[in-house]
């Protein structure tokens, strides 16, 4: 999928559905992050993780959250908890880790209301560089085990090719 697809098929879609039950509306500065970041994890393709030697790891959605990591994180964080029931109850799954996880595999937009509550978890500002998204993504928010910093400039430029200011 490209990214102008995924942003249609799955970014805007996402968004929209987050809005409409939460009342939280996306920035474009989130859209670009969270396209890059799902560029990044999942090259916008597996909705399950794909390890090096070609089994099933334990991420899930395209923008790879772990059971006892992200997801875990998201439902019971202060800044997002409210809202992540409010999603688990609009996408009919038990607001719990388990049943969430299993979900977002098959679910895009469960799977962005996740990925944007995570990123309102962030003390910081949406970034709007490069250099302050890998921050954010790689050392406060995704933290992932094996970073693949060359990656993310050529992720970055894709997502800011359909996300400008």
């Amino acid at each position: 999928m490209t990214p102008a697809d995924f942003a249609r098929t799955v970014i805007e879609p996402g968004a929209a559905w987050f809005a409409a039950v939460t009342g939280h509306v996306s920035s474009v500065a989130a859209k670009r992050f969270l396209l890059a970041v799902a560029i990044q994890e999942s090259a916008i393709t597996h909705r399950a993780q794909v390890l090096s030697g070609g089994g099933v790891g334990p991420a899930r959605g395209f923008w790879q959250f772990e059971q006892g990591g992200g997801v875990a994180g998201v439902l019971r964080h202060p800044a997002s908890r409210p809202m992540a029931l409010a999603s688990c109850e609009a996408a009919s799954v038990v607001a719990e880790s388990a049943p969430v996880w299993r979900t977002l595999e098959g679910h895009d937009l469960l799977a962005y209301a996740f990925a944007r509550l995570l990123l309102l978890t962030d003390p910081y500002a949406v970034p709007v560089t490069p250099d302050a998204a890998w921050a954010c993504y790689a050392t406060r928010l995704w933290r992932p085990g094996k970073p693949h910093p060359s990656k993310w400039t050529g992720c970055w430029g894709q997502a800011l090719g359909q996300y400008t200011s």
